[in-house]
């Protein structure tokens, strides 16, 4: 499994899930650059995503739905605040409503991804900061640990095809 490590820090208000992956860094980057390559890894296996708008560059909005297995929507948004590819991007990462505007009850958490060579292959440093470390609590009570890494672990399959 490439998640190798998942910590949340209460003091600091974040969650850090770090990952290796035994491709390049450039392979790793265009799964995250290519929306029908983000779809296939962005949701969970049972949640799977449909990227509607993405284009990885600072000041852009990426639109996307999960579909649970009751067919339910759940969509979300990032905004991109920043881009050093292929080693890093920021992002505002949200829950929306079905037309993609923003769910102000919900957290928003700033999101910076980052990943170097490491052993011939990626390691991968996903980080997000929450508001307040209720915020971060209630990602972790809806699932995002366990969502996030069942995500994260499809990436193997998806480069090696």
């Amino acid at each position: 499994m490439p998640v190798t490590d998942v910590r949340h820090d209460p003091d600091k208000l974040t969650l850090t899930i770090t990952a290796e992956f035994a491709a390049p860094v450039s392979r790793i980057w265009q799964v995250y650059a290519d929306p029908r390559q983000l779809e296939k890894i962005w949701g969970p296996p049972t949640f799977p995503a449909t990227v509607v708008d993405h284009n990885l560059k600072p000041g852009t909005r990426t639109t996307y739905y999960m579909t649970g297995p009751d067919g339910e929507k759940y969509a979300g948004y990032w905004d991109i605040t920043a881009v050093d590819e292929p080693t890093s991007f920021s992002f505002l990462d949200g829950f929306a409503e079905p037309d993609f505007t923003p769910k102000p009850e919900l957290p928003v958490s700033r999101s910076i991804y980052n990943f170097e060579e490491f052993e011939g292959g990626t390691r991968a440093i996903y980080v997000s900061t929450y508001e307040s470390a209720e915020a971060l609590q209630q990602v972790l009570d809806m699932g995002v640990v366990e969502g996030a890494s069942s995500a994260i672990n499809q990436i193997d399959d998806l480069v090696a095809t």
